[in-house]
């Protein structure tokens, strides 16, 4: 009779085991179709009165960002970014630089916060039909269209004496974006990604001209990726 009970007690553990396992397969077999996404890591701005960038004669300053990817298709996502990026002039320019500044009135400094906002198709080079199929390694990446807004302080000179005067302005830009994942666990990727926003304008800075091309951003981020699906699902 013992043995009889201790039979059935194995083989109702096992009937369970079983039962879960093949819950969790059919449960897994839902992809998680929504990727959240938080980065942080440091950034540069390239605008007029920024540095001499040649030299790398420019400041660093931090950044951060939050992004909602929907997949559409194995190989291809649509996502929606948001972030913060300070912005700073710097680098030493020549007094021959500065007598040009002074003479068409453009900004010796400009320092403030940018905050953007931006949607882009994204393209995975290797495509995965469910988030627990994706390979180790994957390499990411893609073009949109977004919209930006920078304050900053200004001086018209280096002197310590003069009264910043602050400017906004708000912009379009295009955003490019390409990251190497790493996938942590089932849910889970870790990745480093570069962005670049190339704006619209040559103003962010309140000064207009000086360098070839516009003023534009850059970063580079230390992303973490979590794959969901909606609790109504």
């Amino acid at each position: 009779m013992k043995k009889t009970i201790q039979l059935v007690f194995i083989l109702s553990l096992l009937a369970t085991s079983i039962d879960l396992q093949a819950q969790n397969f059919y449960k897994e077999k839902i992809s998680r179709n929504y990727i959240f996404s938080f980065g942080v890591g440091p950034s540069f701005a390239y605008i007029d009165n920024g540095g001499q960038y040649r030299d790398f004669k420019f400041d660093i300053k931090p950044s951060v960002s939050a992004s909602l990817t929907k997949r559409v298709t194995p190989k291809f996502d649509v996502r929606a970014t948001m972030g913060y990026q300070s912005i700073s002039s710097g680098g030493n320019p020549s007094q021959r630089v500065q007598d040009h500044w002074t003479l068409y009135g453009s900004s010796f400094t400009a320092k403030g916060p940018a905050y953007y906002f931006d949607v882009m198709p994204s393209w995975n080079l290797i495509p995965f039909p469910n988030h627990m199929l994706r390979s180790m390694f994957n390499l990411y990446g893609g073009v949109g269209l977004g919209i930006i807004n920078v304050t900053t302080k200004q001086t018209k000179s280096f002197s310590s004496e003069e009264t910043p005067t602050k400017h906004s302005i708000t912009t379009g830009y295009v955003p490019f974006r390409v990251g190497l994942s790493y996938t942590l666990g089932p849910y889970s990727d870790i990745a480093g990604e570069g962005t670049m926003l190339f704006t619209f304008s040559d103003n962010l800075d309140g000064n207009v001209g000086f360098n070839r091309f516009g003023d534009h951003l850059g970063q580079a981020q230390i992303v973490y990726r979590r794959y969901f699906r909606p609790k109504n699902r």
